[in-house]
């Protein structure tokens, strides 16, 4: 027995000690019984090459995982990090992943991560989400807070959280990984998951260094797009190091410097670029009047406005040198001219006036629609002549183009009471911006010497005010926000003419916060009348919207809350709730303990303002929780109006996604609930306003024939949003759904709820003249403030029809205008449409040719019709007889059938026929698969990725970031030749568009 025993032991010290010797690769048996030998090196030898076939014997390694994990764990055994290695690489084949990651901490050198193989790439995802995991916990530790539920809670959650040195290492060998691959993207992805600021500023500075300065762009992407990066204070916190890095780069990007300090809400700052890039060059200048450009698109006239309070005062230097002197003198001279045309642009309403200058001359709506509308609804109802006029409002919104009323004025006459309210409120939908002719276009509707004809005019007057200066009202002088109070404080206890004031109040003053203002609505809506009250509740909120942080408002917000509970109106208690939820407009995670506390109250009417409140707070950020809490509520509210509610405001969370939409709504679409179903027609309409979304459309199509009439409402209007400056080349649907407009309004059968669906679509389908579409956010990717607000007035027309005019504030001009130096409008400037005329064109207006009167033919009865037969028989008969004999016989003309108007019965005709003469058809041109755009033209959203500027121009924009689309600054490459310029001049009151030249002709004088 001794021989076979010793050459077993040969043979295993061989197997041990010829690192050469070949494993037989069918099982790895030999090799694990080392494992339970007392010598360590024998086992170390063992893990060695365990450690080379784990990957493939892993599945009868696995038998001895206690053993392997038991060395591994042995601080004493010196191959403990080999042995945690090969139980990782097991746990991994065996898909325990967390047991993977546990050892493969343990593993030392033997986790390489610069290897490129499954397993590492497997154990640093692992390894980075628990990182994640555990960082997120300790964040909420470090705010004391925690947004999970208590059954969700991790036991170990309320002791501090201490990550594992180990893990940290794996981290930060994976960004150096990162930085050695220039995997900056990465990098910042893992940054911003984990929470770590500093990290985010290593990454961004390291990027630069190594000449990858396009991370810059490309992180503040992500932070617009909030759902990303959250919560709201580290996003901030992101943005404030991108903007410190802006400024490090050799041409430091002033714009996105200003665009990040907005966010930041430092307008002092801002203040302080302008103010350097006015002293520099004519570049610098010129970027300066695009940046202030940039940031009126975005609509926050509180922030406009403290920016230019905070100029830095003009400094003059004393010098005793003459030439000095002269020098600082036109220095001064060139700055304070620059300086008044940065106030035009920030102050006194420059893009206003160009806006309004572009819409005015290239408005094409077709007259015949709304002609057809009047006739078809003619004392049909009153409900459906709001409507038309409504329509007729956003169809020539900011246009100032009139003629429809002043024609109608008889028809227009026929509104009483509120709908004469609403009627002279939509004439400033019309001339929304026309805030230098406004006091005078509104002159026969305001009290003359102190004495109104009737309340109602005057109402809508001060209405149409605010909605002529709505986010303007704060610049230049305020004279219109002083008309406006000093009007509420002379309506005494008028609650119909206060209710018009509050309205143009909150209107006019937006977003500013003035405290004088808030108490004078305040004293109006604590007086407990239901009509003022519910104004002065809506003015608040538009006067505080997105001001909760305030002091101010800190101070009133207890007093608001408690006012809910303790008047008896529901329209003060729905406007006061919807103002809260404008008050926290933007906040986010800020918002969330107002928007408990309204989603648990009793009353249904603040549930209604608490979806609201969250659709505001977290407008276009897409949040889990908040969509989560809103589906939640649409399908488990007991009352109507919440559900539908909480499925509308789907569409503010979502709308920078919009193709999610659809899909996320596709089942609340087929709900058994009308309401719900009606929200999620909105709900699409609002997030994929203007993209003719495919997905949308076939979801919208069934609804258009539902059987509940406010749904089909809902549709139509969700219909014309969605294909709102879409052309028939781009979707057929836009023909099909015009034609249903115009058969809907005719059909005596259809209801009124429907029918008015119908026209107020008529208006949104080519809204300000087909120039415009609803859009909440700016090109830069900003919330435009005033659209949200409007939107969501907008859809309280379900309760108070006067607010649906509140959608001119969510309609947003698309158009390409270059600007020179002196804000006129170069003529040689064009840009490259890389896409066929057709794809974007405006709707063609077919004119209806009056039609020839034609002669009826006389009715012939068929008796008549047979003896008529027979006599030309006769008749034909006696003519060939006669005939020349000796004549060729000539073939008669042929007989043809003709059918009695009165009968069936047929007789034969001998009248000549006439050949057809077969007109060769005309061939037909193919499109041209480019354009040019000349300057200034219309430019859709969807447009805009088709444009490129053409080569060799005198004029290029000043900032090349991204594709020219609205006000642009052009830089003149020959600025000593002269230029061919257009003026801008201001629209005047009753301006009409010019005639049109008529074609060339020849006159002769003989021919008098």
């Amino acid at each position: 027995s001794f021989f076979p025993t010793f050459r077993k032991f040969c043979h295993m010290a061989a197997a041990v000690a010829s690192p050469l010797l070949a494993i037989p690769s069918s099982s790895a048996a030999g090799i694990l019984a080392y494992l339970d030998e007392d010598d360590v090196k024998l086992k170390t030898r063992a893990l060695q090459k365990l450690y080379s076939i784990v990957d493939v014997h892993w599945a009868e390694i696995c038998n001895s995982l206690p053993v392997i994990e038991e060395l591994s764990e042995n601080t004493s055994f010196p191959a403990a990090d080999l042995a945690a290695a090969t139980a990782s690489k097991c746990y991994y084949h065996l898909q325990e992943y967390n047991d993977a990651l546990r050892l493969a901490l343990c593993a030392g050198k033997y986790l390489d991560i610069s290897v490129r193989s499954e397993y590492v790439e497997t154990i640093l995802a692992k390894c980075i989400d628990e990182y994640k995991s555990l960082r997120q916990q300790q964040e909420l530790l470090s705010s004391g807070k925690s947004s999970l539920d208590s059954n969700d809670v991790p036991e170990g959650l309320s002791k501090p959280i201490v990550i594992d040195p180990k893990m940290e290492n794996i981290v930060e060998q994976m960004f150096q990984r990162c930085y050695r691959d220039l995997c900056f993207e990465q990098a910042i992805g893992v940054s911003l998951d984990t929470k770590r600021i500093d990290k985010v500023e290593e990454v961004v500075a390291t990027a630069i260094s190594a000449g990858r300065a396009n991370i810059l762009p490309y992180v503040f992407a992500l932070c617009q797009n909030a759902r990303n990066i959250t919560p709201r204070e580290f996003r901030l916190s992101v943005i404030d190091v991108l903007v410190k890095h802006y400024g490090t780069l050799p041409v430091p990007d002033y714009s996105n410097m200003c665009f990040g300090l907005q966010y930041l809400n430092r307008p002092e700052e801002v203040a302080r670029i302008l103010d350097l890039l006015l002293r520099g060059s004519l570049e610098d200048a010129l970027l300066a009047y695009q940046i202030a450009f940039d940031l009126q698109e975005t609509e926050n006239q509180g922030f406009v406005l403290k920016i230019f309070a905070n100029f830095p005062p003009q400094i003059v230097n004393p010098s005793s040198s003459a030439e000095t002197n002269i020098a600082s003198d036109f220095a001064i001279q060139q700055y304070e001219e620059r300086l008044a045309k940065l106030k035009r642009v920030l102050i006194e309403g420059l893009d206003v006036d160009l806006t309004l200058n572009f819409l005015f001359k290239h408005a094409h709506t077709d007259p015949a629609v709304l002609k057809d509308i009047k006739t078809a609804i003619e004392g049909r109802s009153n409900v459906l002549h709001n409507a038309t006029i409504v329509s007729h409002a956003l169809m020539h919104a900011g246009t100032t183009r009139d003629s429809f009323l002043r024609e109608n004025l008889e028809w227009l006459g026929k509104a009483k009471n509120w709908a004469k309210f609403s009627t002279v409120g939509s004439i400033g939908v019309v001339h929304k911006g026309h805030v230098h002719e406004s006091m005078n276009l509104l002159q026969p509707y305001l009290p003359q010497d102190g004495q109104s004809t009737s309340p109602y005019s005057e109402s809508g007057a001060l209405y149409a005010l605010g909605l002529i200066h709505a986010n303007k009202g704060g610049s230049g002088d305020s004279a219109t926000i002083t008309y406006l109070s000093n009007a509420l404080r002379n309506a005494g206890t008028n609650e119909i003419v206060q209710h018009g004031a509050c309205l143009g109040i909150g209107l006019a003053a937006m977003a500013t916060g003035n405290e004088e203002l808030f108490e004078s609505l305040r004293a109006v809506l604590f007086t407990d009348s239901a009509v003022a009250g519910e104004g002065a509740a809506f003015a608040i909120g538009l006067l505080m919207l997105g001001q909760s942080e305030s002091p101010l408002a800190q101070q009133v917000l207890p007093d608001l809350l408690n006012y809910l509970h303790d008047t008896a109106h529901e329209k003060i208690i729905r406007s006061l709730s919807l103002a809260i939820a404008m008050m926290v407009y933007g906040k986010e995670e800020g918002a969330d303990t107002i928007i408990e506390q309204l989603s648990r109250d009793r009353d249904p009417i603040v549930r209604y303002g608490a979806m609201y409140a969250i659709a505001m707070a977290y407008c276009g950020t897409a949040d889990n929780g908040s969509v989560r809490k809103l589906l939640h509520v649409a399908v488990s509210d007991v009352n109507d109006d919440v559900r539908r509610a909480a499925v509308t405001c789907i569409g503010f969370l979502m709308f920078r996604s919009p193709d999610v939409v659809p899909k996320l709504v596709s089942l609340l679409a087929e709900s058994f609930n009308p309401h719900v179903r009606y929200g999620a027609c909105l709900a699409i309409g609002i997030s994929c306003a203007g993209s003719a979304n495919k997905d949308a459309i076939d979801l919208l199509t069934p609804m258009l024939d539902d059987q509940v009439d406010f749904v089909r409402q809902g549709a139509l209007i969700s219909m014309a949003l969605l294909l709102q400056q879409t052309s028939e080349a781009r979707s057929p649907s836009v023909k099909r759904i015009r034609e249903l407009l115009a058969s809907v309004v005719t059909d005596k059968h259809q209801p009124i709820l429907a029918k008015s669906g119908a026209i107020l679509a008529a208006g949104i389908l080519d809204a300000g003249g087909g120039n415009c579409v609803l859009s909440m956010q700016s090109r830069a990717g900003f919330m435009r403030m005033g659209a949200c607000v409007g939107v969501m007035m907008f859809l309280q027309h379900w309760y108070w029809y006067p607010l649906q005019h509140f959608l001119s504030l969510s309609l947003a001009p698309t158009f390409l205008m270059g600007l020179n130096k002196d804000f006129d409008i170069p003529v040689g400037f064009e840009v490259l449409c890389n896409a066929p005329p057709s794809m974007f064109a405006y709707p063609k207006v077919e004119e209806k040719k009056e039609e020839d009167k034609k002669m009826v033919a006389t009715a012939v009865l068929s008796t008549t019709a047979r003896a008529k037969a027979r006599e030309a028989r006769k008749d034909a008969l006696t003519r060939r007889a006669a005939a020349n004999k000796g004549a060729m016989d000539t073939e008669g003309p042929p007989l043809e059938k003709v059918t009695s108007h009165l009968s069936t019965t047929s007789y034969l005709s001998i009248d000549t026929p006439h050949a057809a003469v077969a007109e060769p058809k005309a061939k037909k041109l193919r499109e041209p698969s480019m354009h040019a755009l000349n300057n200034p033209s219309r430019l859709t959203h969807q447009q805009t990725r088709f444009i490129t500027l053409q080569v060799g121009q005198r004029y290029v924009p000043i900032c090349r970031q991204a594709n020219p689309a609205g006000l642009i600054i052009l830089l003149d490459k020959e600025p000593t030749l002269p230029e061919n310029v257009v003026k801008v001049e201001r629209v005047s009151l009753g301006q009409e568009e010019d005639a049109a030249a008529p074609e060339p002709f020849e006159w002769d004088p003989s021919n008098e």
